[in-house]
């Protein structure tokens, strides 16, 4: 069975536009990277898990902040490496400062076969965008959560 990760697209209007909530991921294979690298919050869904529960607990692991619903399922999304991405939109109920944003971190040998243990936050950095903005800077197998969100939302 394919793992599957779960997450929130947040989404907010700004001016008559929508934008989103992207994060960068944190680490030093990411940190030279930025189109094509960004992400929706979203984690590895625990066995036996609720999928809505996984993604909110991750993105609260992920921004350091818990997000409240209503929350509107917006599909499964396989990624080119065979993973499932199960993601849910949501509108920001309140404004996310993502300047403010505190992420868990994880711990890898770095520089490769040092021996030597770093820790890195598991998101380095958070950006709203707007949906063309944002087409840029996702990850390719999580791109048509935007055309589907901008479906729900009647603006596609």
């Amino acid at each position: 069975m394919a793992k599957r990760s779960a997450g929130l697209l947040i989404y907010r209007r700004n001016d008559g536009d929508i934008q989103v909530l992207l994060v960068h991921p944190g680490g030093p294979f990411w940190a030279k990277k930025d189109d094509g690298a960004w992400s929706i919050p979203k984690g590895l869904v625990d066995e036996d898990e609720d999928e809505l529960a996984a993604a909110q607990r991750e993105t609260g692991e992920e921004l350091g902040i818990t997000i409240d619903g209503p929350f509107a399922r917006l599909g499964d999304y396989k990624q080119p490496g065979g993973k499932i991405v199960i993601a849910w939109s949501v509108e920001a109920s309140t404004e996310i400062d993502v300047a403010t944003i505190k992420s868990n971190s994880f711990t890898m040998e770095w520089p490769p076969r040092s021996g030597s243990m770093k820790e890195f936050p598991e998101v380095d950095r958070a950006g709203w965008f707007s949906l063309p903005e944002a087409e840029v800077k996702l990850l390719q197998g999580q791109r048509p959560m935007l055309s589907d969100l901008a479906k729900r939302l009647g603006i596609g």
